[in-house]
């Protein structure tokens, strides 16, 4: 039977002919680091616009964004790939049709317009900075489309100042192990020589399982799950991940 998770997927990332890149002492150093979207751009925008939208409806927008990745999750298990737009729209539609809520057409657009009109969160161009004084390559390795990408970025004037790398290139949302394979393949190095950057936890759980070193940019808060993940660093700002970038570089 076959299945988004492939067995072929997992080993290809373990059998890479690339160099490692260690210091003196066997630590590998970081040669470059993969984000996902949230780290760099503030989703609370969209959560209030939700409830502005539906302020007698609390649950929507929870749902609409579990709804969201059940969707990613099962797409990808069965084969059955769209867009992350395309997944968005139609989460956002069960929602309303689930909590029987009356969603006029310009609502709707309202609410698929914000996730391309996003804002970095104060601490990311500073952090870029550093990192690019540092020889770090940076590249998004998200579920988002690279247009949305793109657009938030142009949005928030950092457009320039990453790689993109949408689960597009290979039609498996995260934490399928051929997404998290496009920054190896893309980067050109092993897979311990590139930081993976959460926002989520289950985000950062599938990108240790892959074997990143990853770093949680924690910002809102979440619990970790419990999903048997070990050595995740966690932070709630971009300096936990330039932090632990400069160590690496030390070692």
């Amino acid at each position: 039977m076959k299945t988004g998770f492939s067995a072929a997927a997992w080993a290809s990332s373990s059998l890479l002919s690339t160099a490692v890149f260690s210091g003196d002492n066997g630590v590998t150093r970081i040669k470059a680091i993969a984000f996902d979207a949230f780290p760099i751009f503030d989703p609370r925008p969209i959560f209030g616009l939700v409830k502005a939208t539906f302020p007698d409806n609390p649950a929507f927008g929870s749902q609409w964004f579990s709804k969201i990745f059940a969707y990613t999750w099962l797409r990808t298990a069965g084969n059955r790939y769209v867009d992350f737009h395309t997944v968005i729209a139609q989460a956002l539609e069960f929602t309303a049709k689930d909590q029987k809520v009356s969603m006029t057409s310009e609502q709707r657009d309202q609410l698929m317009d914000v996730w391309q009109s996003l804002n970095a969160w104060p601490d990311v161009a500073g952090a870029l900075d550093e990192l690019d004084r540092l020889g770090i390559r940076t590249a998004f390795l998200s579920n988002f489309t690279e247009q949305m990408l793109r657009a938030n970025a142009r949005n928030s004037g950092i457009e320039d100042r990453l790689e993109y790398l949408s689960t597009d290139r290979v039609s498996a949302f995260k934490p399928d192990p051929r997404a998290y394979q496009l920054a190896i393949d893309h980067f050109g190095l092993s897979k311990q020589n590139v930081a993976f950057c959460a926002f989520a936890a289950w985000d950062a759980a599938g990108a240790n399982w892959f074997g990143y070193p990853t770093v949680w940019v924690n910002r809102l808060k979440f619990a970790p799950e419990k999903l048997d993940a070990a050595g995740i660093i966690e932070g709630q700002g971009m300096d936990v991940l330039v932090s632990f970038t400069e160590g690496r570089l030390r070692a």
